[in-house]
């Protein structure tokens, strides 16, 4: 006679196979392995911790904003930028790519570059302006949850060359780099307007379907030419010279890259269409002047 208790309605192994244990303390992972699908437990520590690192830097970019170090909470959102540049870039030189990666990093850019620029120029700047300046705020985080979410569904069907609205970490580097350059000024009402509408024009650029140049393609292996080694020297020296004004000026030259040119492109459609008009209606006009046989 067995000393075990009997479970209700369990009938031999097969009953055993059925009652599975939770598993909430694990993270299960489908990856590809020989072209076959491996599950697997856990999550890669390296990416994952740079990750972290840039989650850090944006949740003390709201610490810092709300109790009025506005210095040290723009530089916090540039440590995250920074951080949230390299995690991918790690994750794909030491093959630790997972799908847990992407989800985490998404979650981490929604605090770092929607949530805590927000914050931080709410507390700078918008606060005289009552109800609309956190009405622009909230306009600004909710552009960045968009932005982020239209990213994501689109991450493998959009050319990896283009960002199809402003990315979030150049909307959070116009907003920090602002309240940077104003840390210690006396923030009035006029201010305070420019401010609400720097943050709304970067949060509705976010969800806007202009172009922008991504570099994530950019090849640091690969052979550059001499003059772009002497312009990165030039950016970094500028940056030194005044950082917030400098990276204000670089982060507001990007942003309207993007409108400057689908303005270009829509020109020169409209150009070509031109000619194309005039080239059709000089072949006719000619061919009306042929004499007849």
């Amino acid at each position: 006679m067995s000393d075990k208790p009997e479970v209700p309605g369990s009938e031999g192994p097969r009953a055993e196979e059925e009652i599975r244990l939770p598993v909430d303390e694990h993270i299960e992972e489908e990856v590809s392995a020989s072209g076959k699908k491996v599950r697997t437990k856990g999550i890669y520590l390296l990416p994952n911790l740079i990750t972290t690192g840039a989650l850090f830097s944006g949740f003390y970019a709201i610490v810092a904003g709300m109790g009025g170090n506005f210095e040290a909470a723009a530089i916090a959102i540039f440590a995250a930028m920074i951080l949230d540049g390299l995690d991918g870039r790690v994750a794909r030189l030491t093959d630790t790519q997972s799908a847990f990666g992407v989800q985490y990093d998404s979650l981490s850019d929604m605090v770092s570059f929607g949530l805590a620029p927000a914050l931080v120029v709410f507390s700078w700047g918008l606060g005289p302006l009552g109800k609309l300046g956190w009405a622009a705020a909230f306009l600004y985080a909710a552009c960045a949850a968009l932005r982020l979410a239209r990213f994501n569904t689109q991450v493998d069907t959009v050319d990896k060359g283009v960002f199809i609205g402003l990315a979030s970490p150049t909307a959070a580097a116009i907003v920090a780099s602002m309240v940077w350059a104003g840390h210690d000024a006396d923030v009035g009402t006029g201010l305070a307007i420019v401010a609400a509408l720097v943050t709304v024009a970067a949060g509705m650029l976010m969800v806007s379907n202009f172009h922008y140049t991504s570099f994530k393609k950019l090849d640091f292996k690969g052979r550059v030419p001499f003059v772009m080694l002497l312009v990165i020297i030039l950016v970094f020296s500028l940056v030194t010279i005044d950082p917030p004004r400098v990276l204000l000026v670089i982060a507001v030259i990007y942003t309207f890259s993007g409108p400057v040119m689908w303005a270009w492109k829509g020109v020169r459609e409209r150009r070509k269409v031109r000619q194309l008009v005039e080239a059709s209606s000089g072949d006719a006009s000619s061919g009306d002047g042929d004499p007849k046989r």
